[in-house]
């Protein structure tokens, strides 16, 4: 089975329950245990996070989910190198016409490496960038 990508507004929408789509990640995310897929995100995913549940007062859990995320034996956390940033550079500098952040296109690029066609996002820059989104 080929992996699937975690985005960070995936997890932001699981675990904040005021957020817009938190129904919407909760149920995919029902259906996803019953056999758990192979599961792959980034270091630099995990900061976006954090940084989010930081940023709202909400410290102990931006620590809870980072430890979770990290210790998970579900989830294979990519470490951004200077070779995998390099590669999101060129990547941002080569898409003048998109909206995407450097994580976004580090995300692409190690998307594209580890053969995952699709990943858990409300972001529409994953379709943009040729990936398919769930839920």
């Amino acid at each position: 089975m080929r992996s699937i990508f975690v985005d960070t507004g995936f997890i932001v929408a699981l675990e904040s329950v005021t957020d817009q789509n938190h129904e919407k990640a909760s149920q995919l995310w029902s259906v996803l245990l019953k056999d758990l897929p192979v599961m792959v995100t980034t270091t630099y995913v995990i900061d976006e996070i954090v940084t989010f549940f930081n940023s709202c007062s909400r410290h102990a859990k931006a620590v809870e989910i980072g430890n979770r995320l990290m210790n998970s034996r579900s989830v294979q956390v990519i470490h951004i190198d200077k070779g995998l940033f390099d590669k999101g550079w060129q990547y941002f500098q080569q898409h003048a016409d998109k909206t995407y952040s450097m994580t976004d296109c580090i995300s692409f690029i190690v998307m594209k490496e580890q053969g995952s066609e699709s990943a858990l996002s409300f972001d529409k820059h994953f379709t943009q960038a040729g990936f398919k989104v769930l839920p």
